[in-house]
């Protein structure tokens, strides 16, 4: 599906050819099952989301879904509920993630805590296990998040931090990494696709560097999981994290999932033992006994409420299949990078996101001093992009909600507002 504009001229080209891009898109029958999506601009709301990589629309049958746990699940069964379902539910959304998504085998992927805590829980299972090593990898443009977990672990256990000067407007490379790890590492942390500029690391080759000084390798996958293929067994992953309220459609603030692999679920040391990760959860004993397997790194009480929307849209990632949900990101991304070209580098914009789509996850980050001043005047106009400082606005391009047209939409809108401003006018056309 890889678009191409050969032969296609001016304003009236670009829709024509996105009308034809989603004509013949075989997942373009996945958007109708999300609210908001609406064909009749009247009642679409917004007129262009191009944010699905910080949160994603919610589906028609979540919506469903959350109204009758409510009516039914909790209404009438009340407490029994834990015992008939809710107790295994992130083991078991685990293993159809992992299957549908990660690339994981059953028993290696749980739902569980936010993603800061699970970053917290699983990097500091991981130092603890190298007691002799004093350092840690990880990158300089990492999502913040995942920087201040590690700085306060370094602290805690007198561990130094190696950083890598990471490009923003690319990401860290395997030789980066070959550079740093060593054999006083005993973790290294990054992102397998960069919260800036969207570079896709190569987790493979990356994994395997850090395996050759026997350290551990954390991976966030929130900006992956649900637009760009994982194969966590294949390429040996030791730990994983990511999000489940972008790709994945789990809603504000749902839980995130870890993954552990299987050989090392009983080697590693859970640093946060609460009730939930231990051998008999109602046994309320004197003392903490872990469970066997992945249940030990679980924590409390599971936020099932949270768990509720997400199990639709793994399933639709299933039905859908990645590979196919990739080959339209791919198409989606390659689409809006032409139109920036086209439309607004002679303005000034930049395209800070890597141009080979091998080296690039779901979104577009364009840089443009004005950008801040654009989005607010975009969201004001029901056109929802987002902005990241100093001067991106990123183009979340969600596959399985987001058509060749919303695209088309949301570049031209991203046109005329940054026309208007340099023009001394405000505002966006109705």
């Amino acid at each position: 599906m890889t678009p191409t504009l050969a032969g296609a001229t001016g304003l009236d080209a670009q829709l024509t050819f996105a009308r034809r891009m989603d004509r013949i898109d075989g997942l373009a029958h996945y958007r109708a099952r999300f609210l908001g999506t609406d064909a009749d601009p009247e009642t679409a709301n917004p007129r262009s989301y191009l944010d699905g990589n910080s949160l994603g629309r919610p589906l028609r049958a979540s919506a469903e879904r959350i109204a009758d746990f409510l009516q039914q699940d909790w209404g009438t069964r009340l407490i029994r509920g834990w015992d008939e379902q809710w107790m295994e539910l992130p083991l078991q959304i685990g293993d159809d993630l992992g299957r549908a998504c990660l690339g994981a085998a059953a028993g290696q992927v749980f739902v569980g805590d936010s993603t800061t805590v699970l970053l917290y829980k699983l990097a500091r299972a991981a130092v603890d296990s190298r007691p002799n090593r004093t350092e840690i990898v990880l990158d300089s443009d990492n999502f913040p998040t995942d920087r201040y977990i590690l700085e306060g672990i370094a602290r805690e256990r007198g561990l130094t931090l190696r950083w890598i000067d990471s490009d923003p407007e690319g990401g860290v490379t395997a030789e980066q990494v070959r550079q740093v790890v060593g054999s006083q590492t005993s973790l290294v942390l990054l992102s397998h696709v960069a919260y800036r500029s969207g570079y896709l690391a190569d987790m493979r080759a990356i994994t395997a560097i850090a395996h050759e000084h026997d350290a551990l390798v954390l991976w966030d996958l929130s900006h992956s999981v649900g637009s760009v293929p994982v194969q966590l067994d294949l390429c040996d992953v030791d730990l994983a994290v990511g999000c489940s309220y972008k790709y994945l459609s789990g809603g504000p603030g749902a839980p995130a999932f870890g993954y552990v692999k299987s050989d090392l679920q009983d080697v590693l040391t859970q640093p946060i033992q609460g009730w939930m990760g231990t051998q008999d959860i109602f046994e309320m004993g004197p003392g903490y006994r872990p469970a066997t397997g992945i249940r030990r790194f679980m924590s409390g009480t599971p936020a099932v409420l949270g768990m509720l929307a997400m199990q639709d849209t793994i399933a639709m990632l299933d039905e859908a299949t990645i590979e196919s949900v990739r080959a339209k990101s791919v198409a989606l991304t390659e689409f809006a990078i032409t139109l920036v070209d086209e439309w607004l580098a002679p303005m000034g914009v930049t395209v800070a996101s890597p141009r080979e789509q091998t080296h690039r996850g779901g979104h577009v980050t364009i840089n443009h001093p004005l950008m801040r001043q654009v989005t607010k005047i975009l969201w004001d106009n029901d056109v929802i992009p987002d902005f990241r400082a100093p001067n991106g606005l990123r183009l979340g391009l969600a596959p399985l909600s987001t058509s060749f047209v919303e695209t088309y939409d949301g570049v031209a809108a991203v046109r005329d507002v940054l026309r208007g401003i340099l023009l001394g006018q405000s505002g966006l056309s109705q």
